[in-house]
């Protein structure tokens, strides 16, 4: 049996997490695997339920499960209260009640998708990367904050043993991969910084098979739009793996295609990396796929289905290869909605698993 908590949240979240919920029930369906759901509120709904973005109930939920599938949370109706009971607190407080220190972002080009990229095909094509970002460290989480009229401060912090355990991850990943990894900071002006490549680099001596190389995360961004296939794995704090992984969205040509992964030593949690876009909420057009493939993920590592993940990102596939897509895909075919696109997938999905099974 495997307990999932369901965190719809906000805006598209709601929408687009039913249809991820939608093949996992397929799939249970079809393999017996022993999914139990349990749903609860977290985000602007919670804040209008409950007074705050992560109730009591909430946190049960999560830490009687196995992992988390989330949508989104946060939008303009909560942008003018307090601080601390803004929606996007709740994502704090949850990564930090499950302890998922590891932020996994996989960022590979999908050849129906190309044309859609701002960038040229030829730079594009043949793209296959992690960004693997620490998620509970850094500036996000750092002590002492404060703010006044006239002035404000955020401290960033990271500890040895930050630094490590995600580094250890990256090290292991690395060795499935293309044994690669490219660390990404500041250390020409950051004191973390300068510890973070200090870190990485001796544990780099446990992994003599694996290629290692800096980048100061301005020319990363840089280097990101100039050459994105060099990279096989991107190994960076919590800020610049925020930003960094957003930027590669924006290469692939939509943030509606992209999964994340962050996974601890007891807990996992899903979620696509697109927001709330509550200026489509509730219209049947948000793009599921990015939590499509982010079940992929949920499948791949708190599952280790390899076959089943393999099994989603090749249906993602191939329903774009005959033309479907949502509107916010710029390609030639036809354009359907979040429910019909997620019917599209389970469909393709079960033919597939169908195929492999004869």
């Amino acid at each position: 049996m495997f307990k999932i908590a369901v965190l719809p949240g906000d805006g598209i979240g709601p929408e687009v997490v039913e249809e991820g919920v939608k093949l996992l029930r397929a799939l249970d369906r079809e393999l017996n695997i022993g999914f139990v759901f349990e749903t609860a509120l977290i985000g602007g709904i919670a804040v209008d339920n409950y007074g705050i973005p992560f109730p009591e109930d909430t946190l049960k939920t999560v830490l009687n499960s196995d992992m988390v599938l989330l949508g989104a949370v946060g939008g303009p109706k909560w942008d003018n209260i307090e601080v601390s009971k803004r929606p996007e607190q709740a994502l704090l407080a949850l990564r930090k009640n499950l302890g998922v220190f590891a932020n996994i972002r996989p960022v590979k080009s999908i050849k129906p998708l190309i044309s859609a990229s701002p960038i040229k095909p030829e730079i594009i094509d043949g793209v296959d990367l992690i960004i693997l970002r620490e998620l509970t460290g850094g500036i996000y989480f750092g002590e002492p904050k404060y703010r006044d009229r006239e002035k404000a401060i955020d401290t960033l912090v990271y500890n040895r043993y930050e630094i490590e355990r995600i580094a250890r991850v990256a090290f292991k990943m690395s060795l499935s991969r293309r044994k690669k990894i490219t660390s990404v900071d500041k250390a020409n002006i950051l004191e973390s910084s300068r510890l973070w490549r200090e870190v990485v680099n001796e544990m780099s001596t446990d992994y003599p098979d694996v290629m290692i190389d800096h980048l100061y995360v301005d020319n990363c961004a840089m280097q990101l739009v100039r050459r994105p296939k060099d990279f096989d794995i991107i190994l960076t704090e919590n800020m610049f793996g925020d930003i960094l992984s957003d930027e590669a969205g924006a290469i692939l040509g939509s943030l509606g295609m992209l999964p994340s992964a962050s996974l601890g030593d007891k807990y996992a949690l899903y979620e696509p990396i697109h927001g709330s876009a509550p200026d489509i909420a509730g219209k049947g057009i948000a793009n599921p796929l990015a939590t499509i493939l982010t079940v992929a993920l949920l499948l791949r590592y708190s599952l280790n289905r390899e076959d089943l993940a393999g099994t989603v990102e090749k249906a993602v596939e191939e329903i774009l290869k005959e033309g479907y897509h949502t509107a916010d895909i710029k390609m030639d075919g036809k354009v359907v909605g979040t429910k019909e696109m997620g019917d599209l997938i389970v469909k393709k999905t079960l033919e597939i698993l169908e195929g492999d099974m004869r």
